[in-house]
């Protein structure tokens, strides 16, 4: 099994997100019974955010691990300051990362998920008008307190991350990655390589777009302002998608479980998220799948760097690219 930081983790982790509505509605009972198979297939490794469901998907993960918190490594986030999550100390901002900020969404998160500590506490996104040394210094305090376990950054730029591992030791870096989004591979992996920080892709299925997904209906579905689900860009990069599926036929399995087979092969610990039972459990046997070299190249030769058609996010996003 990876280890990230101290911390041994599963092949794969559970991103949690999706359970909170941001792929439109969702129903409680079948979220909560989809973290039980969580759980249940031995995945250790669950990450979630306080601005999901403005608190929601942190108090839904509580419930799903109380009881069963052994053995388990839960990650959270703070920094996206929105909905029902208190702005106080952000001064009026959409991104915060002052200390005051920090120690007060995190006395929030450790109540809604029902813990004493959050084994890695991640900053969500960069505040540039506040030096990470001050934030990544408010978080080594929180960690002397045994409130967190290890501290994350997400969505970070390589300079950024080597100062903020010069102030405390990092443990994990979240970002997205998948075959539609490989920018990091030019300085931020190598980073934290160099630095011994572990890599968390998000999104590793391209917000599901390489298990074949298509542009959604729900206008609640977070991804019908994404520019990749739309018009002339949705249609290139299906183009793309397409070679994915006909490697996927070769190889008798799914588009996910190849696309979810290459970032495993890039030994990062992904967290691809789902609703669905049979869906986390078809990710999950993507474990089994090795790449050979030859197919590992066809499919990158499918997705080159920057190739692919229109902006992660839309123009609304708190955040748009590292920092």
């Amino acid at each position: 099994m990876p280890k990230i930081g101290q911390f041994t983790v599963t092949r794969q982790g559970f991103g949690a997100m999706g359970l909170s509505h941001n792929y439109g509605h969702a129903d409680e009972a079948e979220s909560l019974a989809t973290l039980d198979r969580v759980i249940g297939l031995g995945i250790n490794f669950i990450d979630t955010a306080n601005v999901y469901g403005n608190g929601h998907n942190e108090d839904l993960v509580g419930r799903a691990i109380k009881g069963r918190r052994e053995g388990l490594v839960i990650a959270s986030k703070f920094g996206i300051v929105g909905g029902g999550v208190s702005a106080e100390g952000a001064n009026g901002k959409r991104v915060a990362g002052d200390p005051a900020y920090a120690r007060l969404q995190l006395e929030g998160s450790l109540k809604r998920l029902g813990v004493e500590q959050i084994d890695i506490y991640y900053v969500h996104r960069v505040d540039n008008t506040v030096p990470i040394e001050e934030t990544v210094g408010e978080l080594a305090r929180l960690k002397a307190e045994g409130k967190i376990g290890g501290i994350g950054l997400s969505e970070a730029a390589a300079e950024t991350i080597r100062r903020a591992h010069k102030e405390h030791p990092i443990t994990a870096l979240q970002s997205e990655y998948s075959l539609w989004t490989r920018d990091i591979e030019a300085e931020i992996l190598p980073a934290v390589r160099e630095l011994g920080i572990g890599f968390v892709p998000f999104s590793p299925l391209g917000r599901g777009f390489l298990a074949g997904a298509t542009t959604p209906e729900d206008d609640k579905d977070v991804r019908h302002r994404h520019p990749r689900f739309h018009g002339d860009a949705a249609q290139v990069n299906a183009a793309r998608r397409a070679i994915v599926e006909d490697i996927a036929g070769r190889l008798d399995t799914t588009t996910a479980q190849v696309s979810l087979a290459w970032v495993l092969s890039k030994n990062v610990v992904p967290i691809p998220g789902t609703r669905h039972v049979k869906h986390l459990e078809s990710n999950w046997a993507a474990n089994d799948l090795v790449l050979d070299a030859d197919i590992i190249t066809e499919l990158e030769e499918a997705f080159p760097v920057g190739a692919t058609v229109g902006a992660r996010f839309p123009e609304t996003a708190p955040a748009q690219g590292p920092s």
